[in-house]
C-alpha cells in the first residue's frame, strides 16, 4: 500500500524569510486576502517596499522632524496605545498637555493678568482652523450684541499662507481676502492689509516663516496699523499668528523681536511641534491670549469616557505619544538647548547660502536669512530649470522641491531647502558639490573635478 505524502508545514522548514513561498506571489493591493500570512514575512515585504521611499535624512523639502533621540522614541513606543482624549483613564497625559500649554503661553509672553487657554492638535492645520473658528464665533457674537448683521464675515491674509487658510475659508464660509504676492515682494504689508479690512473682518492672518520662502510677515507694523484703526473706527480686529515654522525659532534666536502676545492685537498663535518643535509628526499647538477669546459655545463637554471632559478639537480620538515627547523635548533641552539647536541650524543655513551665492547659476530670494530656510531661483542665463535640477538631485537622494510662487509672482520658479537639526556642515558641502556638478551637466559645461578634489573647492570661489 502506498503511504500518503505528509504535507509539509512551512513554519517547520528551516529557511530564511526570503525563501518563503510568499516571495513568489504578489501581495494583495486592493482587496483583503482570504488567508493571512506569517508576521515576519509581512513585515519584510512591507519593509522592503518602503525602501523605495526617499531617505528622510536627505529630505530638504519637509519642515517636519525626521530625527529624535532614542529615549524619546522609547517614550513614543510606551505611549502609542494611549488615547489623549481619554483623560479619565489616562489622567497624567492630560496633566502633561496642560504643562506644555502653559510653557508655550509663557514662551509667547501671554499676559500674566489674563487667563490664557490652549490645546494640543494633530498639527498646525487643525490649530489654525480652531483659532479662526474662535475668531469667527467671537465676531458673530459681538455683532449680535450690537444689533448688527452677522452675514459676510471675511478674513485678510497674504498669498504666502499655507493652503489650510484657504480650506478654512471654503469649509466654514468665510470670505477670503487674499493679498497677492509681487515679483519683488513675497510677504504682505500693513498698508495692503488696511485697504482690505472692514467691520466684517474676523481676523488678519500673518505668517512667521512662510512655506514658500521662509520669510516673516511684518506683524509689528500690522499691529500698529490695527491699533490706529481701532482708535479711529472702533473695530477691534484680532491677529492670528501662524507660527508653524517660526514659533519654535523666534523666541530662542530673537528674544527681543515682538511678534507674539506682546503685541496688543495678537490673540491666537499656532505652532507645529513636529517642525522646529523637534517632534515626529503629528503634533501642533494652539494658544489663545485670553479664555474670553474662545467662545464657550465651541467647547463640548462629554462624559462617555468615564467623567465629564471639555474638548475643543476637530477630531476626537488621537494618540498621546507625540504630545508626550513634546514635553520630553521642552524639559530635556530647555531654552538653552533649543537655542543651541536653532543657532546651529541657522549657521548651517547661512553657510549654505554663502556657498550658493558663489554659484553663477542661482539667486537667493531671501537675502536676509532669519530662519534656516532657503529659497532660490535659477538665473535666466543658466539654461536649465529648477525642475530639471530638482530631478537631478533626486538621483543622489536629495529631495529639494521645485515649485512656482502664487499669483502675481507665479512666473517665479523656486527651489526650497529646509535646514533641520540633523543637517550637518558636511552635508551642506556635499549638497553644494552636487548642485554644482548637476548644474554644469545640465548646461553642457565641462564636468567638475572628481569628488576627492571637489571638497576643497567649495571653500574657494566655486564658479
Amino acid at each position: 500500500m502506498l503511504s500518503k505524502k505528509k504535507k509539509t508545514n512551512e513554519k517547520e522548514v528551516v529557511s530564511t524569510t526570503y525563501a518563503s513561498r510568499f516571495f513568489t506571489k504578489p501581495i494583495s493591493r486592493y482587496h483583503i486576502p482570504d488567508d493571512g500570512m506569517d508576521a515576519d514575512v509581512v513585515y519584510q515585504l512591507i519593509h522592503d517596499e518602503l525602501n523605495i521611499d526617499g531617505n528622510p535624512a536627505l529630505n530638504l523639502a519637509t519642515f517636519v522632524t525626521t530625527w529624535m533621540e532614542p529615549q524619546a522614541e522609547k517614550l513614543i513606543m510606551e505611549t502609542l496605545n494611549k488615547n489623549l482624549v481619554d483623560q479619565d483613564e489616562y489622567p497624567q497625559t492630560g496633566i502633561i498637555q496642560e504643562r506644555v500649554i502653559n510653557m508655550l503661553a509663557h514662551l509667547f509672553h501671554a499676559p500674566e493678568n489674563k487667563e490664557y487657554i490652549g490645546t494640543a492638535t494633530i498639527g498646525s492645520s487643525e490649530a489654525i482652523m480652531l483659532g479662526l473658528l474662535a475668531h469667527k464665533w467671537h465676531w458673530r457674537e459681538k455683532r449680535k450684541q450690537q444689533g448688527k448683521p452677522t452675514q459676510n464675515p471675511n478674513m485678510v491674509i497674504g498669498a504666502d499662507v499655507h493652503v489650510v487658510w484657504e480650506k478654512f475659508a471654503r469649509y466654514f464660509d468665510v470670505e477670503m481676502r487674499m493679498i497677492p504676492m509681487q515679483k519683488n515682494r513675497f510677504t504682505i504689508t500693513a498698508e495692503e492689509v488696511k485697504q482690505q479690512i472692514d467691520e466684517n473682518t474676523i481676523c488678519v492672518g500673518v505668517v512667521m516663516g512662510t512655506t514658500f520662502t521662509g520669510q516673516l510677515d511684518p506683524v509689528q507694523e500690522i499691529n500698529t496699523m490695527l491699533e490706529e484703526v481701532e482708535n479711529e473706527k472702533g473695530w477691534h480686529i484680532p491677529i492670528h499668528v501662524d507660527g508653524a515654522s517660526g514659533g519654535f525659532i523666534l523666541p530662542f534666536l530673537y528674544p527681543d523681536f515682538k511678534w507674539d502676545f506682546r503685541l496688543s492685537h495678537v490673540c491666537s498663535i499656532n505652532v507645529s511641534g513636529h517642525k522646529y518643535g523637534l517632534v515626529y509628526p503629528g503634533v501642533g499647538w494652539l494658544v489663545m491670549r485670553d479664555k474670553s477669546d474662545l467662545p464657550e459655545e465651541l467647547i463640548f463637554y462629554v462624559n462617555y469616557l468615564g467623567s465629564e471632559e471639555a474638548t475643543y478639537t476637530l477630531n476626537f480620538s488621537r494618540g498621546s505619544a507625540m504630545m508626550v515627547v513634546q514635553y520630553y523635548n521642552l524639559i530635556r533641552l530647555g531654552k538653552k538647548g533649543y537655542r543651541q539647536i536653532m543657532e546651529n541650524s541657522l549657521e548651517n543655513a547661512r553657510y549654505l547660502a554663502a556657498m550658493i551665492n558663489k554659484i553663477k547659476y542661482f539667486d537667493l530670494i531671501n537675502k536676509d536669512i532669519k530662519l534656516p530656510i532657503l529659497a532660490l531661483t535659477v538665473t535666466e542665463s543658466a539654461g536649465f530649470s529648477v525642475y530639471q535640477l530638482s530631478d537631478k538631485l533626486r538621483e543622489r537622494g536629495w529631495i529639494v522641491p521645485a515649485y512656482s510662487l502664487p499669483a502675481a509672482a507665479n512666473g517665479i520658479k523656486v527651489l526650497r531647502i529646509v535646514i533641520k537639526e540633523n543637517f550637518s556642515r558636511d552635508m551642506a558641502d556635499m549638497l553644494i558639490q552636487d548642485m554644482l556638478r548637476f548644474s554644469k551637466e545640465l548646461t553642457g559645461e565641462k564636468k567638475p573635478k572628481p569628488e576627492s578634489s571637489c571638497r576643497n573647492q567649495v571653500h574657494k570661489n566655486i564658479c
